[in-house]
């Protein structure tokens, strides 16, 4: 196989860069353009806020709240993680009763969020009997739903993120789902789907394999670390789980 060939090979195979080439002792100037430009989405992901009205729009079906962390704005929640993962003083959360609780929060790519988390939401909500409140969540970390299900009194949680961008993804969005959520757990309690967006995790398989980590949960009595078996494999159901959210 030619070098070219194989440099054509192996770009088709992965987002990473590889075997750019080079230009005397630097790199080619498309490369160097190629990374300017991804390293601006990055910035321009980390620093964007959610599209509220959009997603107002979108989620307009169920029941909805919206919160702001303490962090306040966005320049202390890049800078203060632990203000981002506390409630604003004062808040007031009225939710009606449900066993789960579905946080939308920003996190470090609104991009992410308003690109991808609408279409998991729904494909979640269409596996369920009964409609679970959804919370938008602005300058938020991971643990801002945990306080956000416990006040709620939710025996779940599942928080739609945006993830860090990196220079091959800046729309990537995380699903962290937590069974028995209260203020201050580790991280070790949680299950993460990460990568949903197009190129990575589908937002429909996401859902379905959010669904059957629930129902796992709901039998086993735990997450994180504790639960004894793993998701179902892309392409799986969430029907291939005796007890399965799928209905």
């Amino acid at each position: 196989m030619s070098p070219r060939a194989l440099s054509e090979r192996l770009r088709a195979m992965t987002e990473a860069r590889v075997m750019l080439g080079r230009a005397g002792g630097g790199m080619p100037t498309r490369a160097v353009l190629d990374f300017a430009l991804d390293h601006a989405r990055a910035r321009e992901a980390v620093w964007s806020e959610m599209d509220l009205p959009a997603l107002r729009a979108a989620l307009a079906g169920y029941p909805l709240a919206e919160v702001v962390s303490a962090a306040g704005d966005r320049e202390t929640h890049v800078r203060r993680p632990d203000l981002g993962r506390q409630l604003a003083a004062g808040t007031r959360l009225a939710l009606p009763p449900s066993d789960l609780v579905i946080v939308v929060a920003d996190g470090l790519s609104a991009m992410a969020v308003d690109a991808h988390a609408a279409q998991v939401v729904h494909a979640l909500q269409a596996l369920r009997e009964t409609a679970a409140p959804v919370v938008l969540a602005r300058q938020a970390r991971v643990a801002l739903g945990d306080q956000i299900a416990a006040r709620a009194g939710a025996r779940a949680v599942v928080v739609l993120i945006g993830e860090r961008p990196g220079l091959s993804a800046a729309d990537s969005l995380g699903a962290y789902v937590t069974w028995a959520p209260e203020p201050g757990l580790p991280d070790s309690r949680r299950n993460c789907l990460s990568n949903i967006r197009s190129g990575g995790l589908d937002p429909q398989e996401a859902a379905h394999r959010i669904a059957a980590l629930l129902a796992q949960m709901a039998r086993e009595g735990t997450s994180g670390v504790g639960l004894k078996r793993e998701p179902p494999l892309p392409g799986q159901s969430a029907r291939a789980l005796p007890g399965g959210a799928e209905r």
